[in-house]
Parts: C-alpha cells; structure tokens; sequence
C-alpha cells in the first residue's frame, strides 16, 4: 500500500485554507483586501487611461508607468478574487492544472513587476544623467523592444517550473495551508524529493530579483553621483524629486517580498498566521499604493486627473 502511495497516486484536487488559524476572522480580513483590491484596479486603470489617451504624457518616463500599472492589475488579480472567494463562499476548492496555472502566472508576473522597476531606474539614470539625449535614446521602438524582453525573461525562468511540479505526486494531503497557490508549499505537499524544486526557485530568485536589486543600486548611485555634481541646488532638488516616487515603489515591492520569501524558507518559528499575512502584503500593498505616490508626487499625472475630474464642474 506504501508503494501505491508513493508512485501512483496523487492528489487532483486540493484545498487552500486561507490563513490557517484565523478561519473566524476572515470576513474581518476580507474588507482590507477588498478595499485594497478595488483601489487597485480603479487607480491603476485610470494611470493607463490617462497616460494612453493624453499625447503629452506618451514618454518613456510615463510610457513604463503604464507597464508598471498594468502589471500591478494583473498581479493583484491573479490573487485577490479568489482570497475573497475563501473568505466570503469558503470556495477554495481547485484543480491540479489551476493551481500550477497560478503559480506560473503570479511567480511570472511578479519577476515580471521587478524587470520594470529596474528599467524605471535606468530611465531616470538616463534622464538625470544624460538629459539632452533623453528622447533619442529611450525611442518608442527600444522601449516596446524593452518591454519583450522582459517579458521573455519572466516568463522564461519561471517556466520550468511547471515540469518541475508535473513531475510530483502529490500523496501526502490536498489542504494547503495559504490563501493561494506558491511553488513551495504546493511542492511540500508531495512525496517526492523537492531539492530541484527549491534550488530552481531559488536561482530564480537570484537571478531576477536579487540581480535587479543590485543594478537598481549600481543606477542609484551613478543618479547621486551626477546630482551631486550639478551646481544649482534648485536643480538638484528637482532631479532627486523625480526619483522620489520610483524609490517609494521599489522599497514597497521589494521589502516585504524579500521578507517573505525569508520568512518562508527559514523562519519555522513563525506562526504561520503570520507568514500567509505577510505573504500577501506584497500583493496588496504596491498595486494599491502604486498608483496613489505617483498621482501625489507627479504632478503631470496630477493635474491631468484634477482636469478629468474637476474640469467639467466648472
């Protein structure tokens, strides 16, 4: 009978808990999500809007706000509504196939999200550093070439992951312990030796996010270098204030992802209340706040929302 366990069967179905627990608390958890949830979406959705359909605002600068935007919708969507399904209907009930589905898409988009705000750090080093050029190097043409390659990255490196979860059997139990499907605790659930699985994620972690933060750095530091350098303390001002709201969103993205995923791997002392929590900061936080620094702190962005809203008051 081991051995029919161990080789043959395997789970189809599993079960996501929610945040293991707290199960008499989630009509309570569920209000922050929603509300995060639908700032989000309107926030994010009126940036694209805005920025698509306003001809002064189709440069670089704007043009990766728009892919950021975009990518912070689907981020969130690949998640929420289903976390709410838990909370709400108890409906977390999923297939195999959905559940690899969304470890791919949410893995992909997140390294997909960090690509970004890595290219957003190289815009403002070319705007900072190189101003007179700033439109003829960053073309239309490189910055839709840009936005394919990472793409490809993204999803290239999180790709194999779905073979190396196919392989599994999935005997042990069909309950997870999350409110959503990741890598690792869907593979902790199987009977099979899961060295690869933790290795490939984290040389995918390592190789995206880890070398992203680092490159992000190394332009941070060429910016200060040539601010420091400009004369006028006005315009210093002004350039360190165009680089306030992308250092906002990268501190957002990465700190409490970086938690997490250490938390996950090596914190076994804590609740695990606390690491499904912490696990979905990441998911809530920067779709929601994203939108919101950059409306505040922009002030192109700004007053073209105060023109759409309150134009035709007048």
């Amino acid at each position: 009978m081991a051995i029919f366990n161990h080789t043959s069967f395997t789970h189809t179905v599993f079960r996501l808990l929610g945040i293991p627990g707290l199960e008499d608390q989630h009509k309570w958890i569920s209000i922050p999500f929603f509300i995060s949830y639908l700032i989000s979406v309107l926030g994010n959705s009126l940036l694209i809007f805005i920025i698509l359909t306003k001809r002064s605002l189709h440069e670089p600068m704007y043009l990766f706000l728009c892919m950021l935007s975009g990518t912070d919708v689907v981020l969130s969507t690949c998640i929420v509504p289903q976390v709410l399904a838990i909370f709400w209907f108890n409906a977390g009930e999923l297939s195999l196939d959905r559940c690899i589905s969304q470890v791919f898409f949410l893995s992909s988009t997140f390294v997909y999200e960090s690509g970004i705000l890595l290219v957003m750090a190289f815009d403002r080093y070319i705007a900072i550093c190189y101003p007179l050029r700033y439109t003829t190097i960053l073309t239309h043409a490189l910055i839709g070439k840009i936005g394919v390659v990472i793409f490809l990255r993204s999803y290239g490196t999180v790709f194999p992951i779905i073979f190396l979860l196919r392989r599994l059997n999935f005997c042990k139990s069909n309950i997870l312990p999350n409110t959503a499907c990741k890598h690792i605790v869907l593979a902790r659930v199987s009977c099979n030796d899961i060295r690869v699985n933790i290795w490939y994620g984290f040389f995918v972690l390592m190789s995206t996010l880890i070398v992203d933060i680092f490159l992000i750095f190394i332009s941070y530091a060429l910016i200060l270098r040539a601010v420091f350098h400009i004369p006028s303390k006005e315009a210093r001002h002004k350039a360190l204030n165009t680089c306030g709201s992308h250092i906002c969103v990268i501190f957002l993205f990465y700190a409490p992802a970086i938690f997490s995923v250490l938390t996950q791997r090596f914190g076994r002392h804590i609740p695990p209340h606390i690491n499904v929590l912490l696990a979905n900061v990441y998911i809530l936080a920067p779709p929601m706040l994203n939108p919101i620094i950059y409306g505040i702190k922009t002030k192109q962005i700004r007053d073209q929302v105060i023109h759409m809203f309150f134009s035709k008051q007048k």
